[in-house]
């Protein structure tokens, strides 16, 4: 078994050196909808919800992935790929008050307009209720992720990192962010 799993970590890192966007998006994808798919055992659901776990790999897919690859390409140009915990706590101050804020923001709007099918006014009050806690809370955890990956992740692992963590509060944000439980679905 062992060889198994030798042979599809080789092959992934192959893909992941030749592709890297198009393996760190796949990637994405999958773990939201892991993510996804433990989100809604635990809140009650009884019969899986193919169109939202569907459209939160979209998200994961064509959003979360290509963001995570293109933003720390960006850092290590703004930071020349420094490592010094100086240039860390750069980066994590300046993740945490750009891309940390929009993204919860965003993932909020998709779920709710998008996953959910909600109108536009329901949405913009559960976000107004909703987002000082969700951003709150991600200033609480997010800066030790962050630190760990920009310390000690070489950037072609960076993505992978923060994606595969990202799928545990992804659990969290989809427990907030859903309105309604379906547990008759």
């Amino acid at each position: 078994m062992s060889e198994i799993v030798k042979e599809a970590c080789r092959k992934y890192l192959t893909v992941l050196q030749l592709h890297p966007l198009r393996t760190k998006a796949i990637t994405a994808g999958v773990l939201v909808g892991c993510s996804d798919v433990i989100a809604q055992k635990i809140s009650g659901i009884k019969r899986l919800q193919l169109r939202r776990l569907l459209l939160l790999m979209l998200y994961g897919l064509a959003y979360s992935g290509p963001f995570g690859h293109f933003l720390h390409k960006l850092m290590d140009v703004i930071f020349q790929g420094k490592k010094d915990n100086k240039t860390v706590a750069k980066k994590v101050l300046l993740e945490q008050l750009t891309s940390s804020p929009w993204n919860n923001f965003f993932f909020m709007m998709y779920y709710g307009l998008v996953v959910e099918g909600r109108p536009w006014g329901h949405v913009k009050n559960k976000v107004r209720k909703d987002y000082p806690s969700v951003q709150l809370t991600a200033w609480k955890f997010w800066p030790i992720v962050g630190w760990i990956n920009y310390q000690y992740m070489p950037l072609q692992f960076r993505v992978l990192f923060h994606s595969f963590v990202a799928s545990c509060w992804a659990i969290f944000l989809n427990l907030k962010a859903r309105s309604v439980t379906a547990k008759k679905d």
